[in-house]
């Protein structure tokens, strides 16, 4: 594989990184397309970044005006010292909306980003256009998919080297391959502020199983979801089966599936074009 970088990724996009003030918090983004196209927001899952979405921007800013955002808790955005449940994330969302000035946005969620996009949807069905559910957390607790992730991830938060910060990023892909230098270094970077440590413990909280309980999605909350939505899921996805994925799409009225081979976690960066066709269909409704 030849050698790629987060700006390789970006070196021929036209796109800004910022702050938003979004209530009590700082929203770091990446912005990408013009302000008169609808709004795409691009939701990370759970120890990312907006970085997972380098490699979608471009494609996508051709249609939308696309925010990638750092979570709270995530990234450089504001770390709340307080575990953070979904409710916090949702509130996180709808304060950015506010902050850009849009009545409501189009959806791409992976993860975590997925989980808080369904149960958005579910409450907030005025300010939702399509979404996109992408390897969604929160209809599962698996106690050795949480226990793995936790491990890995408090690990790396409290000794943020380079080989920890690797086994994190592994856990995402089919092929560790894709877990370059750079994106190491990318994450290494985030890892190493003095309030990662305590933001991680604040951001784990969902992978306590009481905790996630009472935040996970029921079969009713998805039956629930007005709006169109795409759930892809992968062959190679550590947190669930695609089975999973079907059970979803099955379940959400106006859903549908779409399996991406040979992927991991993050389908999005790691089957970028057929990622970003699949996805941009469903979106523009081709």
């Amino acid at each position: 594989m030849s050698y790629t970088s987060v700006w390789s990724d970006l070196a021929q996009v036209e796109f800004r990184q910022g702050y938003l003030e979004t209530g009590p918090y700082r929203t770091r983004f990446l912005q990408s397309g013009s302000p008169d196209k609808p709004l795409l927001l691009m939701l990370h899952g759970i120890t990312g970044h907006a970085e997972a979405y380098v490699r979608n921007l471009a494609a996508h800013a051709e249609h939308f005006n696309c925010y990638a955002v750092d979570f709270i808790g995530h990234g450089y955005s504001t770390k709340p010292e307080h575990p953070l449940e979904i409710p916090h994330y949702l509130d996180q969302v709808q304060r950015l909306l506010d902050a850009l000035g849009y009545d409501s946005a189009y959806f791409s969620g992976e993860s975590l980003g997925g989980w808080v996009t369904a149960r958005f949807a579910q409450l907030h069905p005025e300010r939702t256009e399509r979404i996109v559910l992408n390897t969604m957390g929160g209809t599962m607790a698996n106690p050795q998919v949480m226990e793995r992730l936790l491990t890995l991830s408090t690990q790396a938060a409290e000794d943020p080297s380079w080989e920890r910060v690797k086994a994190r990023l592994e856990w995402l892909m089919a092929d560790p391959s894709m877990v370059t230098d750079d994106l190491i270094r990318t994450r290494q970077a985030i890892f190493e502020q003095p309030d990662w440590k305590m933001a991680c413990r604040m951001n784990m909280a969902l992978q306590d199983l009481e905790t996630r309980r009472r935040n996970m999605l029921t079969d009713d909350d998805l039956r629930a979801i007005e709006a169109e939505a795409l759930v892809v899921w992968t062959t190679k996805d550590p947190s669930g089966p695609v089975d999973e994925g079907r059970r979803i799409a099955d379940l959400i009225p106006r859903g549908r599936l779409a399996v991406i081979e040979n992927a991991g976690h993050w389908p999005q960066y790691e089957q970028t074009e057929t990622f970003n066709r699949i996805q941009l269909d469903f979106l523009l409704g081709r």
